[in-house]
């Protein structure tokens, strides 16, 4: 199997950058490191197919070893929907969430600031076992 040496280098820049965006907090970002890995998975797909063959088309005097496997461009055109449901639906919440704060940025949940902080009394809050849940008059 031959793959372009050029194929495999600009997949694993794709993939190395889209998950650097993915980690950073704007939603932007994370929103523009999904195209990457999903173009990244695109470009795995095309260079895993193999050489190149004919139209998987049944004539004669053409043999299945010379027709080209038609699974690898299927997969390909499914992760471009699924890639395109989830951008709009990214999309939709970065503009949700433009349209509330003016930014973009996702914040700290405050059990987590209070856990980071160190501070114990806030620990002793946001981890309390004692309080009773007053639906159903049983300790959480």
């Amino acid at each position: 199997m031959n793959s372009s040496l050029v194929l495999i280098a600009v997949m694993a820049v794709l993939y190395a950058c889209g998950v650097y965006l993915m980690l950073e907090r704007s939603m932007t970002r994370v929103l523009l490191g999904f195209l990457l890995v999903g173009n990244a998975t695109n470009l795995l797909l095309l260079t895993m197919v193999g050489d190149v063959g004919s139209a998987p088309i049944v004539e004669d005097g053409v043999g299945a070893e010379e027709m080209t496997d038609p699974m690898p461009e299927a997969l390909i055109l499914t992760a471009i929907v699924i890639t395109f449901g989830v951008s709009a639906f990214l999309m939709a919440l970065i503009y949700r969430s433009w349209r509330l704060e003016r930014e973009d940025d996702v914040d700290d949940d405050a059990d987590d600031v209070a856990l980071r902080s160190g501070d114990v009394a806030e620990i002793g809050e946001a981890l309390d076992t004692t309080t009773e849940d007053t639906e159903f008059g049983v300790p959480r």
